[in-house]
């Protein structure tokens, strides 16, 4: 980038974890646009979406205080899911500010580094954006409630191999006594501990953190066909015994000789904003856990 087209610029980089097709997906879906775009306090409303060369997005984004501001965009590129270019125009009713947007969407190993360069037409006009509306600012925390979605829509699957056999493996699993000597990460303790092991049993765990903080989480099983495979629903509550998310989890024990594979299918079904930052430790926490219960069945 040249300094004339520094000083008219403002980029913003983040990288998600997440493939980058979703996250084009996300950007690009007007179902998914609106629980995201904007700063925070921000909301959404697409009157129009036509994600081609010369189609139009128009749209209107309230603020906390309840004043509108109105959005005409013109795509000029679409090169799915690698790059965007568009141009806001200002339309009657909306601000006077024009500019032009290039969003990229780079493959990082199954994470994805997006960068967002909003192009004004000179210096002054950039500097007057940046003051007026704070347009890093908020730039910046639109691309955290984009993380924070993303988050949300999270599939995660995680495998241990394991030196025990597979019918004892699968009991460790599915008996409360065992299960709440190694279920959650390292350290955490399961001071309740109850699954009813048959389709449609409840499942009630209270994980207490070494920091002494209890998590609460109740779950339903779906499906259990002993020794492979198990099905069961997981909520996490909060507080007020709600629901912050659900997930989906599969878990399948496959033999081999003496020991056996395990392999955990996680995925997000629903999720409210306080979600974001227990789906994010979602990954590790599932591998912690299967470590412990590595270390427990080859006692």
């Amino acid at each position: 980038m040249t300094s004339a087209v520094a000083e008219r610029s403002i980029v913003i980089t983040r990288v998600f974890d997440a493939p980058r097709e979703l996250v084009f997906d996300m950007w690009t879906d007007p179902a998914h646009i609106v629980s995201w775009f904007g700063p925070r306090g921000f909301t959404t409303t697409i009157h129009e979406i036509d994600v081609r060369p010369g189609g139009t997005w128009r749209l209107t984004m309230r603020g906390p205080d309840g004043r509108d501001y109105k959005n005409r965009i013109i795509y000029q590129e679409v090169v799915k899911p690698e790059r965007l270019v568009y141009r806001n125009e200002p339309e009657p009713g909306s601000e006077p500010v024009e500019f032009e947007t290039t969003v990229t969407f780079e493959e990082h190993g199954g994470k994805t580094m997006l960068t967002l360069h909003m192009l004004f037409p000179t210096a002054e006009v950039r500097d007057q954006n940046v003051e007026k509306y704070h347009s890093i600012e908020g730039g910046e925390q639109t691309l955290a409630r984009l993380a924070e979605q993303l988050a949300m829509r999270r599939e995660v699957t995680t495998t241990r191999m394991i030196d025990a056999p597979r019918d004892l493996v699968f009991k460790v699993w599915i008996d409360p006594e065992h299960l709440k000597n190694w279920w959650g990460p390292t350290g955490f303790t399961n001071p309740v501990c109850e699954l009813d092991a048959r389709p449609g049993g409840a499942m009630r765990i209270h994980m207490r953190a070494p920091n002494g903080v209890v998590y609460p989480m109740t779950g339903v099983v779906l499906e259990i066909a002993e020794p492979e495979r198990l099905v069961f629903t997981s909520a996490a509550l909060d507080k007020d015994g709600h629901a912050m998310f659900e997930n989906l989890n599969t878990v399948t024990f496959a033999e081999q000789g003496a020991r056996t594979k395990v392999t955990v299918h996680t995925k997000v079904m629903k999720a409210t904003p306080e979600a974001a930052p227990h789906l994010a430790g979602m990954e590790e926490g599932w591998k912690l856990t299967l470590e412990r219960l590595a270390d427990y069945s080859s006692r």
